[in-house]
């Protein structure tokens, strides 16, 4: 590696990231994978992997949300105080929090697909496992290593990320909002109808189905081509491509398909190198607010609506002395879910598409910063306004637009980690940003179950608080990724020049622009 000074000065980690120069002839023309991608447009191919990888959405919903609703049952059946109900959730996002790490540095080695693949194997072997637990111990450790599985399903973004062009990023992957929504009211459905008859065993066993028929369309999916040209396998890279154009009808641009540089795959100091350090910082921190307000929200719900409707109405409720009885004065009594229950549930799911056009609309005009510091700001507002003395139809209004505008939020903020990391990065950016938000979600039960009964006003204010700061560090975010194309390398260049990358001695670094992005 040469250290002349000069290019020590003037190339941002090369001293890490190793490049060999590959000069096409002279006079040859040359295209980059973006590219081609934007060449190509948008067409058939696309709303396939919308439909195959956004179907991922509604899995993951489904493993998720399925605590929530079979809480009530193991609780009853096990004897379980709040805290053990609690750490359920916690054990599960403890467990997607190691795995996120772990699979995306393996994504960024091994590739996205294949990842993708062995995590909803992974998923589906230990969640159907669950249905047989024996025991609360077995249950946590088997929902933990479901939550190990379902990290993996990130790739999923990743791959629709890197096959999108950049104009229709902004509008296609908020979308996939409509398959989580379609996993959570599946889930909450089919719970409504199988937890009352044939028990919550079946319904896990049901609520698996889904991740393993998914497995099966998962051949028609290709291997991300930037993966695979950061790999140095132009010739997939060019194959996936080719078959892309033949599909949407579409030309493939004149020339080779060049293969810049051969770089090291993702390492975590990539990520806190000077020249990412602050953006990566200020991502962990909102990404770990959002999960907390999000899950706070979900896990809440329960405890917010019997607060509002004994606050809204002019006599106390009214309680059936016919279910008093022993078990109901235990610390671990049974309290089953009410048909209205599930019906509220539904209701405030819903929520989580309302603002989908107006959060497209905001990520793509007021830029992806500006947007996300609007929706956390009015996210602190309505977690404040749940302190004032409502109905409960007041109330499951507020938490309709919290479950709208927390999810603007997720929508956001996979969008621009996605788009702010380099191919080499990717994987490892989203993953690690996965791992924090996990830490918020494992902590969020805590506080919705357990301070919430405590001080109702202190845990709303500490949920607005984290709001505030996630607000603060979006809009002082440094890198605004609107309308940028996705960058190839640790050193980012605009499109135009990635093909003329090695016929310039000092790479290009000098350009401001490409610094700056």
């Amino acid at each position: 590696m040469a250290t002349a000074p000069k290019e020590v000065e003037n190339a941002i980690g090369l001293e890490e990231i190793h490049m060999e120069r590959q000069e096409p002839p002279k006079g040859q023309k040359t295209f980059t994978v973006e590219e081609a991608v934007e060449t190509i447009g948008f067409g058939k191919f696309h709303i396939a992997l919308f439909l195959i990888m956004g179907s991922t959405g509604v899995v993951e919903a489904m493993e998720i949300m399925l605590i929530a609703v079979v809480s009530p049952l193991i609780r009853c059946e096990w004897q379980l105080q709040d805290w053990q109900v609690a750490l359920v959730t916690t054990m599960v996002f403890f467990g997607y929090m190691v795995f996120s790490i772990v699979l995306g540095l393996l994504a960024d080695r091994y590739g996205r697909w294949k990842i993708l693949l062995l995590s909803f194997l992974w998923a589906a072997y230990f969640s159907l496992l669950t249905s047989f637990s024996p025991s609360y111990i077995w249950f946590v450790f088997l929902r933990a290593m479901v939550g190990g599985g379902v990290a993996g399903h990130a790739q999923g973004l990743i791959i629709k990320t890197e096959f999108l062009p950049t104009k229709y990023r902004g509008y296609m992957l908020p979308l996939s909002q409509v398959f989580w929504l379609t996993g959570s009211l599946l889930i909450i459905g089919l719970a409504s109808v199988v937890n009352p008859t044939i028990g919550w065993r079946w319904l896990i066993r049901i609520a698996s189905i889904p991740g393993i028929l998914l497995i099966l369309v998962f051949k028609f999916i290709p291997e991300s081509a930037r993966y695979n040209v950061s790999t140095g396998n132009v010739a997939a890279a060019l194959a996936t491509l080719q078959k892309i154009a033949k599909m949407n009808g579409a030309v493939m641009p004149e020339g080779v398909l060049t293969e810049p540089a051969k770089e090291r795959r993702g390492r975590f100091k990539d990520l806190i190198h000077p020249k990412y350090l602050r953006t990566t910082l200020q991502i962990w921190i909102i990404w770990l607010g959002i999960a907390f307000a999000y899950y706070g929200v979900i896990l809440a719900s329960a405890e917010l609506l019997e607060r509002d409707l004994v606050c809204g109405s002019a006599a106390p409720p009214v309680r059936d002395s016919s279910h008093e009885s022993e078990e109901s004065r235990s610390p671990c009594h049974c309290r089953l879910f009410s048909p209205d229950a599930y019906q509220t549930m539904i209701i405030s799911t819903v929520g989580e598409i309302a603002l989908n056009p107006l959060n497209i609309l905001g990520i793509n005009f007021l830029g992806r910063r500006l947007s996300l510091c609007i929706t956390m700001g009015c996210t602190a507002l309505f977690f404040l306004l749940l302190n004032i003395c409502v109905s409960s139809a007041g109330t499951i209004g507020f938490l309709f637009m919290l479950r709208a505008l927390v999810s603007a939020n997720f929508n956001t903020i996979y969008i621009y980690t996605a788009e702010v990391y380099p191919t080499t990065m990717r994987a490892l950016g989203m993953g690690t940003s996965g791992s924090l938000c996990r830490v918020g979600a494992m902590v969020a039960p805590f506080i919705s179950q357990v301070l919430i009964n405590a001080s109702f006003i202190g845990a709303l204010c500490l949920f607005a608080s984290v709001c505030i700061v996630c607000a603060i560090s979006a809009f002082t975010l440094p890198i605004e990724t609107k309308d940028r194309a996705l960058q190839r390398a640790h050193v980012a260049l605009p499109v135009i020049l990635q093909s003329h990358l090695y016929k310039s001695e000092d790479h290009g670094v000098n350009n401001p622009h490409s610094l700056a992005a």
